[in-house]
């Protein structure tokens, strides 16, 4: 009998590892905007939809690290849909804290720039399959704005 069970369990993986799954990929981490307390990163997704339907994102989890230590992190529920057969660009909008880049200061050069690891989890609600989490890392050198660069 637990054979017949085994067998129906390894039937049912093989299908459900043969189902297309949505790919997705990360693009460098930038510099986007500045305010009283922090800088604003960011970084954009770009994810294509092998379905003929949309899909919902149930939520992205990011992680931001340099020097070992984790910058930021946090999750952005319910980002919306991955559109029908296309690709869907999402932007990731990453806050840093004055307080820790200051005290990253160690690691910027004389070219002020800090090297960086991005890791995102994008989990998607798959038909049949339920959530499912793409894991996806960039890593870079980030050029911090120069009070030059923010008053051009």
């Amino acid at each position: 009998m637990s054979s017949l069970l085994d067998k129906a369990k390894e039937f049912v993986a093989d299908k459900i590892a043969k189902i297309p799954k949505p790919e997705a990929s990360l693009t460098d981490v930038s510099f986007k905007s500045l305010s009283r307390g922090s800088i604003t990163l960011h970084s954009e997704l770009s994810v294509s939809n092998p379905y003929s339907h949309r899909i919902p994102i149930c939520e992205i989890t990011y992680s931001l690290k340099s020097a070992g230590r984790v910058i930021a992190s946090g999750t952005m529920p319910d980002p919306g849909w991955i559109a029908a057969s296309e690709k869907t660009e999402l932007e990731l909008p990453v806050k840093v804290p004055y307080d820790f880049l200051v005290s990253l200061m160690r690691d910027v050069g004389r070219d002020w720039d800090i090297d960086y690891e991005l890791e995102v989890g994008l989990t998607v609600d798959l038909p049949v399959v339920g959530n499912f989490t793409i894991p996806l890392s960039t890593k870079g050198e980030l050029k911090l704005p120069t009070l030059k660069d923010m008053f051009m």
